[in-house]
């Protein structure tokens, strides 16, 4: 099948250059692909319009449920290896939805773009296909804890966090809410053995006054833990807005 992409607010597909907002590669110029679907439903998720189509039943904190038609676009790999490429960065982030749902289709990509390191943003459910594995230079893998409204038997699979714990190419970037869900972390990282300085903790948000305040709290956490903190730039920069 080719790729099914989210589409920004002209209905196009989302394929835009900005500066990566989150994680250990933060700051730097990369082009974004946002591709649609996801398997799990975070009740705080900021890209609903990916999965949270008129039939989906799962819960979400916004209440909008968005027209699969409006929201997103079937494009072949060249076609969008074209666009990727006319943008002109040499680093590509692959984001969602979840990517990893259309592995086949990446992999076919990626080798029209041999000289692109490539990101993968991943709830950390899924498994990358050997054909596509092989061209992925940087996981960044973001685990669900509880407040996101998924269960655990669906969010946190153990042979999938076992797998990303060893592979040096992961990050885990957790999203906080609230200060007791740095328990959470701190039991998967005493679980799966985390590599040292890869695990972010991330406030959760969509404006810049919550993320600041989020941020007084959480920072002493990471400094007491041992964790990196992750800021979001694009909401800072831009707003919670497609394309950004």
């Amino acid at each position: 099948m080719p790729l099914v992409l989210a589409t920004d607010d002209t209905g196009g597909p989302e394929i835009f250059a900005s500066v990566q907002g989150e994680g250990p590669s933060a700051g730097t110029p990369c082009t974004f692909v946002r591709l649609s679907r996801c398997n799990l439903a975070c009740v705080w998720c900021d890209t609903a319009y990916t999965w949270h189509f008129e039939d989906d039943e799962r819960p979400h904190r916004d209440g909008v449920d968005y027209d699969r038609k409006a929201n997103q676009v079937t494009l072949d790999e060249a076609d969008v290896a074209a666009r990727i490429t006319t943008l002109g960065q040499n680093r590509l982030v692959i984001t969602g939805g979840e990517p990893l749902l259309q592995g086949p289709a990446l992999a076919r990509l990626l080798e029209l773009l041999p000289d692109v390191s490539v990101e993968i943003e991943t709830n950390g459910t899924t498994k990358a296909p050997a054909r596509l594995d092989i061209r992925i230079d940087q996981f960044n893998v973001s685990p669900k804890l509880a407040h996101s409204g998924n269960p655990a038997a669906l969010a946190l699979l153990p042979e999938r966090l076992d797998a990303y714990a060893t592979d040096p190419r992961a990050w885990f970037k957790f999203v906080i809410a609230e200060p007791s869900d740095v328990d959470e972390v701190l039991a998967l990282r005493e679980r799966y053995r985390f590599r040292p300085g890869h695990v972010f903790l991330m406030p959760e948000g969509t404006d810049s006054e919550t993320l600041r305040t989020r941020e007084k709290w959480l920072a002493p956490l990471c400094v007491e833990h041992g964790f990196r903190m992750s800021d979001r730039l694009h909401i800072h920069l831009f707003g919670d807005t497609r394309g950004t």
